[in-house]
């Protein structure tokens, strides 16, 4: 406890579930132990079937009951076998010559029914005392040995395999599983879940542990129907495996409260009215004897307790983890918003400023012009090193040009057919947002550059060439 408070404050108190007076009482579906509380009734001509299915229906019944059943038979099925002993030694006349020496009874040294009973019991149990036997001049008594020998195995098969599967049910296995005695309610991750707990007291394992949870409650469809007790799944994990549990210490079961959950407007006002009961079933098969095994509990709306959270019970020891058991059911108060996740999830999308009308056009240009800008600036990168540098003087090349044009006209190496240099112009999309180089139209004065052919004569320099044409012997071979 002191550690719990000096990791998560002094202000959590570690609390048990709710045992007080004021706690409402309700018929449960399901008892805490796993009780069912269904008991079928006016089956009418339906009984039938119990017979038809008569070792299971003796090993569902109860251990007074089957021993009952088990005394009666044995005692009945010896009782009649005696009776019939004695019956066949009455009929041939041996109980009033058994004392002849001459004479071969049926059955030797059976006087009475007392005796007739100890041979039945000698011969069932298969003792032989060796006093009393069987003679060869009896077919009946044969016969009736016979009998006796069929339906003694039979009786014994039945009755004995009974109990033996009634002994070796896994039913006193599911005691040693141990549910926590109450539910809790808080955010796990960012997120809202309800959680319970779970724990094995046994070292021996359950093997292919599966635990599944159902949501019971009443409700009414759009059409009208209600359905009574309308049992609805809780997701613990079954997309993702989390229900497959490997149970050696005490795990805390999780089913996240979200748009698919059952609980998605509940919140902690809506707890208090709500009817609801949630059962949860533990399924394995024991280790040691291959069976399997399901335990199950419920917790109603009284045993949830919202912004609540379950103590750890694991510790680490001289090299090995110990569990303490005492803390299983305790639990310590953490801040929780008090609201369903629908209303968390409302006030999220009313606060959020991309969803205010006023803001609509505004963002949208600026996420326009953001992303333009964004493209430009790869566009830019893509391009050549040399354009790149032209594309960043662009609007210098015009002016350039245009003084170019205006005092160095007498260094034109075209001919008398280079009358205008019109738009240098690269083939460009009007929908593309790509920026590329634009050369302005440059008019030159015709009457400068019309010169004749005989005129022109090579410069003496080769490096004084057009600065133009040098320019223009820059571009790409498209432009």
């Amino acid at each position: 406890m002191s550690a719990v408070r000096r990791k998560f404050g002094d202000e959590y108190q570690a609390v048990g579930p709710s045992r007080s007076g004021t706690r409402r009482e309700r018929q449960r579906f399901v008892d805490k132990n796993g009780r069912c509380n269904v008991q079928h009734g006016n089956l009418g001509g339906e009984s039938s079937r119990y017979l038809s299915d008569l070792f299971t229906t003796l090993v569902d019944l109860k251990w007074r009951w089957n021993l009952l059943i088990f005394l009666l038979t044995y005692t009945v099925a010896w009782l009649v076998m005696a009776s019939m002993w004695w019956g066949i030694a009455y009929l041939r006349g041996d109980l009033h010559r058994a004392h002849d020496g001459t004479y071969s009874p049926c059955v030797a040294n059976v006087y009475n029914f007392p005796s007739a009973f100890l041979f039945f019991i000698e011969t069932e149990a298969t003792i032989g005392y060796g006093h009393r036997y069987i003679t060869e001049r009896c077919p009946e008594g044969i016969v009736l040995f016979l009998f006796q020998s069929l339906l003694g195995s039979i009786v014994d098969a039945f009755l004995i395999g009974c109990m033996f599967i009634k002994m070796s049910q896994p039913k006193k296995r599911a005691e040693t599983l141990m549910f926590s005695h109450a539910a809790v309610v808080s955010q796990r991750d960012g997120k809202l879940c309800l959680m319970f707990r779970v724990g094995n007291l046994r070292n021996s394992h359950m093997v292919s542990a599966q635990i599944r949870c159902k949501l019971i409650k009443s409700r009414q469809t759009p059409e009208g129907e209600f359905l009574p007790l309308d049992q609805c799944e809780l997701d613990v994990g079954f997309g993702t495996g989390a229900d497959q549990l490997f149970l050696v210490s005490p795990l805390t079961i999780c089913h996240e409260i979200n748009s698919k959950s059952p609980f998605f407007c509940l919140s902690q006002r809506s707890l208090r009215s709500e009817q609801f009961e949630i059962v949860v079933i533990l399924e394995g098969i024991v280790e040691t004897t291959g069976m399997t095994c399901q335990a199950r509990t419920s917790y109603t709306e009284d045993e949830v307790l919202w912004g609540h959270r379950f103590l750890p019970v694991m510790s680490l020891e001289d090299g090995f983890f110990r569990v303490d058991y005492s803390q299983f059911h305790a639990t310590f108060e953490v801040p929780t918003p008090p609201y369903s996740v629908k209303e968390q999830e409302e006030n999220l999308s009313l606060s959020s400023p991309l969803n205010s009308p006023g803001n609509n056009n505004k963002t949208r240009r600026e996420q326009v012009c953001s992303l333009d800008c964004i493209d430009t600036a790869g566009e830019k990168n893509k391009l050549p090193f040399k354009l790149q540098k032209i594309s960043l003087r662009k609007e210098d090349l015009p002016r350039r040009a245009l003084r170019m044009s205006s005092s160095n006209t007498e260094k034109t190496c075209s001919t008398g057919d280079l009358l205008k240099i019109q738009e240098i112009r690269p083939i460009s999309n009007s929908e593309d947002s790509d920026d590329r180089i634009q050369l302005k139209a440059l008019k030159i004065n015709v009457e400068a550059l019309t010169q004749s052919t005989s005129d022109l004569k090579l410069q003496k320099n080769p490096q004084n060439m057009c600065p133009l044409e040098m320019k223009l012997d820059d571009f790409p071979a498209k432009l």
